[in-house]
């Protein structure tokens, strides 16, 4: 059981000796032209105007907001899965704990491939509008979580096919988000809008790990499953409140 933990942690601290050595600190250092950065890119961040700055584009922007909160509802699925997929697939579907690993386990590799999938489409034919294709990830989802919920004691590829399926789709909006919204609120914001909507995001934590514990405990997992569904169904609903914003702020800044 000690290798449960001795394992992740060898794993990440050999990612942190490979970016130690691999990591680059500047465009230059890898041969790329270097970013021309105005004096007004530089202002000191204690400073009066670049507080109006952050809460103009990062706490008085609805998009951000939009975004934030759609985060909590990507969140909640997908850790909610990840918590309780094992427990889930045990006692809900009679899947051994062993299959059910690896069945989570392909619920995030799928979403590793549905990352780079949903990047991909977002530059090639959304113009680089993240939450039109957060929108759509999150509506099939959904779909692929109510299916499997639907479908009583299915064989075991079908079920794992279905939850692949889910995770491919769930992580396109947890990549994005952050992209989306730190485009939205330009460089000078970008990472307190980043780290807004991620708190919404750790915050869903108390729901997809306590909450749906507490629901699968005393009505059972039909129940925890159809609030899942719930959330993943409010979290698209939220993402198409974005569906007009721009794939950034700049062009807003060029005007001025």
């Amino acid at each position: 059981m000690r290798w449960c933990f001795f394992f992740p942690s060898i794993v990440a601290l050999l990612g942190a000796v490979f970016l130690w050595f691999a990591l680059r600190d500047t465009p230059s250092s890898v041969g790329l032209p270097e970013l021309n950065i105005t004096k007004k890119e530089k202002k000191d961040e204690d400073s009066k105007e670049f507080k109006q700055i952050i809460r103009k584009r990062v706490f008085c922007n609805p998009y951000i907001w939009i975004l934030a909160f759609a985060n909590f509802f990507v969140y909640t699925v997908r850790y909610a899965v990840l918590d309780w997929g094992p427990t889930l697939l045990g006692e809900w579907k009679g899947i051994s704990i062993e299959h059910a690993s690896w069945m989570v386990a392909g619920f995030e590799i799928s979403g590793i491939i549905g990352m780079l999938v949903a990047g991909w489409a977002t530059d090639r034919f959304f113009g680089g509008r993240g939450p039109r294709v957060c929108v759509i990830c999150m509506i099939m989802s959904t779909v692929f979580i109510t299916l499997f919920w639907g479908l009583n004691h299915p064989p075991m590829w079908m079920a794992a096919l279905i939850l692949g399926c889910a995770g491919f789709f769930i992580y396109g909006p947890q990549a994005l988000v952050g992209i989306a919204a730190a485009n939205i609120a330009t460089q000078e914001a970008a990472a307190s809008a980043a780290g807004f909507t991620g708190l919404f995001g750790y915050a869903s934590t108390l729901i997809s790990g306590w909450g749906l514990g507490l629901l699968a405990q005393t009505m059972g997992w039909n129940y925890a499953i159809g609030a899942l569904i719930i959330f993943g169904s409010i979290g698209a609903v939220v993402f198409m409140l974005a569906w007009k914003a721009k794939a950034n702020g700049y062009e807003e800044d060029e005007k001025k």
